[in-house]
């Protein structure tokens, strides 16, 4: 059976030549340390050190005073180029789940389950060694009585 020519954002998985070389990445900006990265529409091959076609966002990754990770981001031309055949990389992919854009990507499951496991973990080291130490306690008192 022939494959139709159906538009790109049908889904189907058809892109074109002139757009098939596309890829919203992460670029790293930003000092030593305090890392900075724009959300950019690359080519994709790594051997072309052409500059990014355009910025589509922005992520900072280190936490603010509130405690929040900063992303931007510009979902019309996401969908644009996404609709025009562009690939995504993986963390960029995770950040769109988390944003609502996609579904949310199954590593962001992965670590909240490894940090709710850890949480737990160290939870019940802590409640282990208030046991320890009450019982060290009572033990004292009654010797001292």
């Amino acid at each position: 059976m022939p494959k139709m020519p159906w538009h790109p954002a049908s889904g189907t998985g058809i892109v074109t030549a002139e757009n098939a070389k596309k890829v919203i990445r992460l670029a790293r900006y930003g000092c030593t340390n305090r890392p900075f990265f724009h959300i950019v529409v690359m080519e994709s091959f790594k051997e072309v050190r052409a500059p990014p076609i355009e910025q589509v966002g922005t992520f900072d990754e280190v936490v603010n005073e509130r405690n929040e990770k900063l992303v931007s981001l510009n979902f019309e031309r996401i969908q644009y180029w996404i609709a025009n055949g562009a690939q995504m990389s993986k963390p960029v992919a995770e950040l769109l789940g988390l944003s609502g854009f996609f579904p949310i990507h199954p590593r962001s499951y992965m670590l909240a389950w490894r940090n709710r496991q850890a949480a737990d973990a160290e939870a019940a080291a802590a409640a282990a060694a208030a046991a320890t130490a009450e019982s060290a306690k009572q033990e004292t008192e009654a010797k001292d009585s």
